[in-house]
């Protein structure tokens, strides 16, 4: 049997920690590298641009890891920087290299986010998501997130107008995240 009929052997138990402020340049060519105007209405990654400036901190950051190597990250942080919506949590980002996509790096990601949320005694997790990022939109529907809100022609992308989807997870009510998995 030569190797081309051998069977690949699976990727190492992949793990999912807090970033760290070293993992900055890992995560900004992760962004450079996954960035289209389909799913992001922001501007693009700029060269040597500083991962962890702005609102992203280290402690608000989920890595994951293949193999030892960066395989995609999530952001979270409070929905609205107010007391009264201390209750709220929202996933400000997600990201998965190319090669890593479709082999459930981002579920992992959405997993543990409900945990983190939980952990900062949250009852709901939120996010926002364009229309046309119909990939993003299956995997937080196959997570249980819900659509709360469409925001109409919320953006204008490409020559054309794109709705920006408000989405949410009641942690008061999920009781095993369907977003669990080993990557």
């Amino acid at each position: 049997m030569d190797s081309s009929d051998a069977e690949a052997e699976p990727p190492s138990l992949g793990v999912v920690r807090s970033a760290r402020a070293d993992d900055g340049p890992t995560l900004h060519r992760i962004d450079v590298a996954t960035f289209a105007e389909d799913v992001s209405p922001a501007v693009p990654p700029q060269p040597g641009a500083d991962f962890f400036g702005g609102r992203v901190r280290p402690e608000d950051v989920l890595v994951a890891e293949v193999n030892g190597a960066v395989a995609g990250y999530l952001a979270v942080g409070p929905h609205y920087p107010l007391a009264s919506s201390a209750h709220v949590v929202q996933i400000r980002g997600l990201a998965v290299t190319p090669e890593h996509q479709g082999k459930g790096v981002g579920r992992r990601l959405v997993g543990e986010a409900v945990e983190v949320a939980r952990g900062r005694g949250a009852r709901r997790l939120t996010l926002h998501v364009l229309a046309s990022n119909e990939t993003a939109r299956r995997l937080y529907g196959s997570c249980g997130f819900v659509v709360e809100g469409v925001q109409r022609e919320q953006f204008h992308l490409g020559g054309r107008y794109v709705d920006d989807i408000l989405l949410a997870l009641d942690l008061t009510t999920l009781r095993t995240p369907q977003a669990r998995g080993d990557l």
